[in-house]
Formats: structure tokens, sequence, C-alpha cells
């Protein structure tokens, strides 16, 4: 039985460069910001960053494990990006029960980073099977 306060195992991963661009081709997005260290550096960053919703996947990816169909089927996020994720960070989604209401609950989530930064924030709510 599920209650409030009830975690997730994490996800953890370490963030490479070689994952931000094969990331870049698969979304489509080839801002430089992201793929060119020369130009990242002339940037507030200082270097290359992931795209948020890589990291954001992340959140999703750890959500689908626990509620496998009714995730894409019922599940909500809304995310607020905190800090930038650069090659090299290990970063940790996590999740915590905050809401239950009737067939669905709602997660408090989150993505930090070696740091204990936190680089995403936010909410995750999913339909529950009741079986």
């Amino acid at each position: 039985m599920t209650e409030i306060g009830t975690e997730l195992a994490p996800i953890i991963r370490e963030i490479t460069q070689i994952q931000i661009t094969a990331y870049a081709g698969a979304a489509g997005d080839f801002n430089p910001i992201h793929l060119d260290e020369k130009f990242a550096k002339t940037t507030q960053f200082g270097g290359t960053i992931a795209h948020g919703m890589m990291i954001a996947g992340l959140v999703s990816e750890l959500i689908a494990t626990s509620h496998k169909r009714t995730w894409p089927e019922s599940g909500k996020l809304k995310l607020r990006f905190k800090a930038p994720v650069r090659p090299g960070d290990i970063v940790t989604a996590h999740a915590k029960v905050k809401q239950i209401r009737g067939t669905e609950l709602t997660y408090s989530v989150g993505v930090r980073n070696h740091k204990d930064e936190d680089v995403i924030i936010g909410d995750a709510t999913v339909a529950v099977v009741v079986e």
C-alpha cells in the first residue's frame, strides 16, 4: 500500500557529452550551447550543458518504472528547471508521494546533481490501478 512519504528508488546517471550529442540528434536540437564547447565557453554557462528535456526524461523514467502503462496513459509533469547539467555531472532523479486523492498519486519530484543542488524540481501526477 502506498502512503504519503513513500519514496521511489532513485535513478542515478553520469551525464556525458556523448549522451548530450546523441540526444541532440534524436531531438533535432542542435543549439551550440549543447554541442560546441568553444562557443559554450563564451556563454554564462562556461561550457556545454545538457538539454533540459534530456534530464527531465529521468523523472519520467523513474515514474514509468513504478507505474508502467498508467504513466503514459494518465501521467502529468509540472517541472521547473533550476540549474544546468554539465558533462561529467552525476544526477539523481527522485520522487516521494506527497498527496493521495482517490486513485491518483502526486509525487514531489526532482533531479539533483552530485553537489546536492536541485537542477529540476516539480510534481508528477499519475493514476493508480485499483485491482
